[in-house]
């Protein structure tokens, strides 16, 4: 393989490596809804609980596609619409998001905060914390993913609008 230097990154750590690449405040969140929701279109991902800007989902969805991350399709029925699916590439992340869910509920700070989340979250969470075969689960999800489906088919994703910030 011939080496073309660092490509623009700071140094050649794998961990700063992901961290560049799917390291910003969005691009994880953006799979997430994928991944575990099933969200295929611009407009679905601007319904998600974190209110990203249109400006900075256009820009992050345009990088993770040149990423390998996700593609980009038009959409069968409505060519004003463009569907984003996860990519091998992207599925490759499936095992991180379970262990940083896992981890999220060890967290005491995560605990204390109000959940919104249905019975089918609560179950997956609780799962990712307590199975012994980490690796069945991880294959499952993947499984779920490739063939088009998402985590969490079929269950209606809670709204958990943040608190308004009274200005004084």
């Amino acid at each position: 393989m011939r080496r073309n230097g660092l490509k623009g990154r700071r140094s050649d750590c794998p961990v700063n490596f992901a961290v560049e690449t799917i390291g910003d405040k969005w691009s994880l969140v953006i799979l997430r809804d994928i991944i575990f929701w099933g969200k295929r279109t611009y407009g679905e991902f601007l319904r998600s609980d974190e209110k990203i800007a249109t400006n900075i989902l256009a820009g992050r969805l345009e990088y993770l596609e040149e990423e390998g991350l996700v593609s980009k399709s038009p959409h069968q029925t409505d060519k004003r619409k463009d569907i984003y699916m996860v990519t091998e590439k992207g599925i490759a992340l499936v095992p991180m998001f379970v262990e940083m869910i896992a981890w999220s509920a060890r967290n005491e700070t995560w605990q204390t905060m109000d959940h919104a989340g249905t019975n089918q979250q609560r179950r997956f969470v609780e799962r990712t914390v307590k199975t012994k075969n980490k690796a069945k689960l991880i294959e499952d999800v993947i499984e779920i993913v490739r063939r088009g489906g998402c985590v969490f088919e079929g269950v209606t994703q809670p709204s958990n609008p943040r608190p308004s910030r009274k200005r004084s």
